[in-house]
């Protein structure tokens, strides 16, 4: 699996520590950003991990914000794209179990790193059940479809 991760200033921290576990894990990620604590604005980090996510260019992504609601919105503008924000084991392994989410959103304001990086382990690690969720994605990409704009 290959991995994109990006940050704004706000979660570049966290992206930090999310990147050293993934390296001790042996897990290959690509770094979009951000480069350190200025003020950037966080849809320019988003648009590049969900977009290669969308094309297929990488596997899944990780996005890190503040409070993950700004790279959450962003993220799911784009086709294919399933962010989810989650706050602990239950919703990182929901997300993948049932909605077979791909990207990752975090909040480094809302999580202690202990935490986070649980979430991480989690979500890379727990497969998609698909049967009657399957369907329910199904739904999800006919409203792509008839919304492509």
């Amino acid at each position: 699996m290959k991995l994109a991760i990006a940050s704004d200033h706000a979660g570049f921290g966290l992206k930090n520590r999310i990147l050293r576990y993934l390296s001790e894990k042996k897990v290959d990620a690509v770094d979009f950003g951000a480069d350190g604590r200025d003020s950037v604005d966080y849809p320019d980090y988003a648009i590049q991990v969900a977009e290669s996510v969308s094309k297929g260019t990488l596997d899944r992504g990780i996005l890190i914000c503040g409070t993950g609601i700004g790279m959450s919105i962003t993220a799911n503008k784009f086709p294919g794209v399933r962010a989810a924000l989650c706050h602990n084991a239950v919703t990182a392994e929901a997300s993948r179990r049932h909605n077979d989410a791909n990207v990752l959103v975090l909040g480094e304001r809302v999580l202690d790193e202990e935490t986070a990086v649980q979430i991480v382990r989690i979500w890379l690690e727990t497969d998609f059940e698909a049967g009657r969720h399957q369907r329910r994605l199904d739904k999800i990409h006919a409203i792509e479809k008839a919304h492509p704009d």
